[in-house]
């Protein structure tokens, strides 16, 4: 949360140079460098379990079926397979990136789908019925029964669509000055992508402000940036190049919850007009009062 809370601060220095004092004098840089320190700590320790197990006879392990992420990047670093050295300070940044971007975005997207069922109690049963009748009375849903769901990836495209994690995309900057739809951008304008406002536009969104996940069940509109309506991977060369692991993450953990766990608000209090559905601002949209809910175990 700290470092989402600071990725997403507006810091007047960027765009004022004479003005960055000001930012020192709010405790910015002093806050970003403990944080700074708490994950370079963090990430050593993992380099070093990893380092050690290995020293201990398995380095020559096969990656592809015995080595999880820090094995394969351990690997490439000794064997330079990619055709240039690798250090350990670009390790510990690609193992970051794995650990800001594919935890923070994959919570808040599941909180808020966790919201919206509790809300529409018979949309929450329909998805429970589909999960059962696709494992049966299995306990765990594997990611191979994923493909049978189709109501459960229409639920995820549906949150997608009202609550993306990252509602404003990552900065694009044009190469030559360009006309578009009568306004003219000239070269090096940075351009902001509201793919929050995308999905609500009732241009293109029957009912936008609804939770409705029968909508995608009819209509062939993607995630993967090729369909315009819904872009909350962004789109083109510099789309999120985490889309197929994010999906895998949201739709695995979701059916599991919703197919081991009967669910209810605390107190039999009723969803639709209780649950504060308030937004926080910054990089990416939590809920500004945390979901509480109660879950009770599935016979």
């Amino acid at each position: 949360m700290d470092f989402t809370e600071l990725l997403g601060t507006f810091v007047v220095g960027d765009y004022v140079p004479w003005l960055d004092w000001l930012t020192s004098v709010s405790g910015f840089y002093s806050r970003a460098k403990k944080l700074a320190k708490k994950f370079d700590d963090l990430l050593e320790d993992v380099l070093e379990d990893h380092i050690t197990r290995q020293k201990g006879g398995n380095e020559g392990l096969d990656c592809e079926e015995h080595g999880d992420f820090v094995d394969v990047l351990l690997w490439i670093q000794r064997t330079e397979s990619l055709g240039f050295p690798i250090d350990r300070t670009v390790i510990k940044a690609l193992l970051l990136d794995m650990f800001s971007a594919g935890t923070d975005t994959i919570s808040t997207l599941l909180e808020w789908a966790m919201t919206e069922l509790l809300r529409h109690p018979n949309i929450m049963k329909k998805l429970q019925e589909e999960t059962k009748s696709v494992v049966g009375d299995r306990t765990n849903i594997t990611e191979d029964d994923l493909g049978n769901m189709k109501y459960l990836q229409a639920v995820i495209k549906e949150t997608l669509r009202l609550h993306p994690p990252i509602p404003i995309l990552v900065p694009r900057e044009n190469r030559q000055d360009i006309k578009l739809k009568g306004y003219h951008i000239k070269a090096g304008t940075r351009v902001l992508i509201n793919a929050w406002a995308i999905a609500r536009d009732p241009t293109y969104w029957d009912q936008p402000e609804e939770f409705k996940p029968e909508r995608f069940l009819n209509n062939s509109i993607k995630i993967n940036g090729s369909d315009f309506e819904l872009i909350p991977f962004g789109a083109g060369r510099r789309g999120c190049p985490g889309i197929v692991y994010a999906m895998a993450a949201n739709e695995l953990v979701l059916a599991n919850l919703v197919h081991q766990f009967k669910w209810e608000l605390p107190n039999g209090v009723e969803g639709l007009e209780t649950l504060d559905m308030s937004e926080t601002f910054g990089l990416t949209m939590h809920k500004k009062t945390p979901l509480v809910a109660v879950a009770t175990l599935n016979n």
